[in-house]
């Protein structure tokens, strides 16, 4: 048995942790399959493969949708009160979260977007636990 906890628990572990602290979203990406023309008719006896379920594009091209190479795994807003000459008004600061299990790394694309969240006035880091999570937010 292992101690390892993978990187879906632990996102799942900290969503649940942030309800109701923040507005905390999951970033989701993937790819699919799209197609163009005419539907298959077939007028003569053909041999296909086809399972209950299955479904068969012509003229099929790929896509991808989402958010950008690097963008984080959770994101939001956390409520700030500001400085004097706005006291009582509360504000929404971004904040951005790459989770990774205990053995995973950021790349190279997600630590750049980690910098540029900080760089423009947000929140973020990398959050291995639900506390690394909170501290992110809390900075």
């Amino acid at each position: 048995m292992t101690d390892h906890t993978d990187e879906r628990s632990v996102q799942t572990g900290i969503r649940n942790d942030l309800a109701g602290t923040c507005l905390a979203y999951r970033a989701n990406v993937g790819t699919g399959w799209t197609g163009t023309g005419p539907p298959l008719v077939v007028d003569r006896k053909m041999v296909v493969s086809v399972s209950p379920g299955d479904v068969v594009l012509r003229k099929a091209r790929r896509f991808s949708t989402g958010l950008p190479r690097g963008f984080s795994d959770l994101f939001g807003g956390v409520p700030i009160k500001i400085t004097q000459e706005m006291v009582g008004r509360t504000f929404l600061q971004f904040f951005a979260i790459e989770v990774k299990d205990d053995k995973g790394r950021a790349s190279t694309e997600q630590n750049a977007f980690l910098k540029a969240v900080k760089r423009f006035g947000g929140r973020s880091g990398v959050a291995r636990t639900v506390e690394d999570a909170r501290r992110i937010i809390a900075s």
